[in-house]
């Protein structure tokens, strides 16, 4: 799809690409070596600056888990963009504490006061938050664009695993649920269903 096809399907829907959780959290989390794509920055910021350049509006996503202790903690100072990445002014920066980004912001009625019908979605994890937030925007009729190349995601251990694994129990396992079925089985239940599956070329090109 050329550039001219892309600002135009995009305008026509006024859409709202989504960030989600590509934050500074991840990489101080201990599974963060085992990353699918760990130049994800660098990957949606064509992404970005295509969407932006169509005069579509960008909204940033981040996870917040008050009082953890850990690395998703706003003590921690690590619950902001990614460095490399920057909202632009006037791009809203909505701190949610659920999967998705619907439930615990105002997302939904921001979207829908500025008219917006079309999401397009990318973020960290694929199947995590990514995906439930494609499901429910897909429940609340959006169309959604989900673009699995500009998300990321970790190989899951097994249902029952312990807590707090290093990268090596991970993999050592055998059962654990490698990172290309991981995106594989969140494209199979989206498309079709919840979203259009798209990738970053698509949409910039």
């Amino acid at each position: 799809m050329s550039g001219r096809n892309t600002a135009s399907r995009l305008g026509r829907h006024e859409p709202s690409p989504s960030r989600l959780d590509v934050q500074e959290s991840f990489r101080h989390h201990p599974l963060w070596p085992l990353i699918s794509a760990p130049d994800l920055p660098d990957r949606i910021d064509p992404l970005i600056g295509a969407v932006r350049a169509a005069g579509d509006r960008v909204v940033w996503v981040l996870h917040a888990e008050p009082g953890t202790g850990g690395p998703f903690d706003p003590a921690s100072g690590h619950v902001r963009p990614m460095d490399g990445l920057a909202p632009a002014g006037g791009e809203p920066v909505l701190t949610k504490t659920s999967h998705n980004a619907f439930t615990t912001t105002n997302l939904h009625q921001y979207l829908t006061a500025h008219g917006v019908r079309e999401l397009v979605i990318s973020g960290i994890r694929t199947e995590q938050c990514c995906e439930t937030t494609a499901r429910i925007g897909a429940d609340l009729g959006y169309r959604v664009t989900f673009v699995t190349d500009a998300t990321a995601t970790n190989p899951i251990p097994p249902p029952g695993s312990p807590p707090g694994l290093t990268p090596a129990q991970v993999l050592a396992d055998p059962r654990t649920l490698p990172v290309d079925d991981v995106i594989a089985g969140t494209e199979y239940a989206l498309s079709g269903r919840f979203a259009e599956i798209r990738t970053i070329a698509d949409l910039t090109r």
